[in-house]
């Protein structure tokens, strides 16, 4: 997440005019402060809270605004930030939940240059990327692209194919990752423990942004990608030494209302056993959309328990965003 108290990455960190390939001083102020503030009675709000900040990347002459989508999820009021100081009022325009990509409208000039999009299968291990926030140089990062891989999320989330980068850059919420060309490979998403050779730190996860030419029209036109949205079960699950873990429930999700418990241990799902968190969100997915019946094996305190969870729309959870 962003921090509006002064900070600064050492100058060794920071990336330089004269040792990049690209107009730096143009894709820096391309990034943008995102504030949002979300309504009390919220689904989100607990989890996430109500006071939201992060970054987002101008991606069209317009000034639309290319975000990680948990920052402006129910978000009541947005307001976007410049380099150049100008402060705009934006609309949530989407959120795709496959993608984590968030998309918004300034209700006003921006007058911000678009970062050019580039591709993620352009970048490779090992590669020098750089890592932008709002705020210039002193917010942005020399890193590398450490690994290119599969990623799950609890929250019933996966990519196919995730970036990894190290150093970690702390406010990573929607932050721009940079090729070596100056364009945009990917959207800031998580802070992780992340492997390099034999040592442990932490790095950052991005959302590649080869994803996002396949639904952009869609998702300006509709607010959504196209086709049936996922089944979703409001079911926390969690990897860990080889067992899946329910560590906590949406409330009154459908996995809540058909009895699952925080603790209990996923052994399948229709018929088939399962250890990995990514086979397992696969497997519901199969079953159907919204509405179909999901079969749960699951282990309660030494007992196997057979349960049934009608999947729902995690859209039909949330506030829509209003129009100023």
């Amino acid at each position: 997440m962003a921090d509006s108290k002064p900070w600064a990455f050492d100058e060794s960190l920071q990336p330089r005019e004269d040792e990049v390939g690209f107009d730096l001083a143009r894709v820096l102020d391309a990034v943008v402060l995102l504030r949002a503030e979300i309504p009390e009675d919220a689904f989100t709000g607990g989890i996430l809270g109500t006071e939201r900040e992060g970054y987002g990347v101008v991606i069209r002459e317009d000034g639309l605004v290319l975000t990680i989508g948990y920052l402006i999820t129910e978000a009541e009021n947005i307001w976007l930030t410049t380099n150049a100081g100008a402060v705009v009022a934006g609309h949530a325009l989407a959120y795709d939940q496959a993608t984590g990509f968030g998309l918004v409208q300034p209700l006003g000039k921006l007058r911000a240059p678009p970062l050019e999009r580039g591709s993620a299968a352009a970048v490779n291990a090992g590669d020098e990327v750089y890592v932008i926030g709002h705020g210039g140089r002193s917010h942005s990062l020399k890193a590398r692209l450490v690994a290119k891989r599969e990623f799950a999320g609890y929250w019933e989330y996966l990519l196919e194919e995730a970036l990894f980068t190290a150093p970690a850059h702390l406010q990573w919420g929607g932050a721009a990752l940079v090729d070596q060309d100056g364009r945009l490979a990917g959207i800031g998403s998580l802070l992780v423990q992340e492997v390099a050779g034999e040592k442990s730190a932490q790095g950052n996860m991005f959302v590649p942004i080869d994803l996002l030419e396949p639904i952009l029209g869609e998702l300006l036109a509709h607010g959504r990608a196209a086709g049936p949205p996922r089944p979703w079960l409001g079911m926390y699950t969690q990897q860990a030494e080889g067992r899946l873990i329910v560590g906590g429930l949406a409330p009154g999700g459908p996995a809540e209302r058909a009895g699952v418990q925080a603790g209990d241990l996923v052994l399948g799902v229709a018929g088939g056993r399962t250890s990995s968190l990514a086979d397992f969100l696969r497997r519901v997915w199969r079953l159907g959309g919204p509405g179909v019946e999901v079969p749960l094996m699951l282990a309660r305190q030494g007992d196997v328990l057979r349960l049934s969870v009608r999947a729902g729309d995690r859209n039909d959870f949330l506030k829509k965003p209003r129009l100023h």
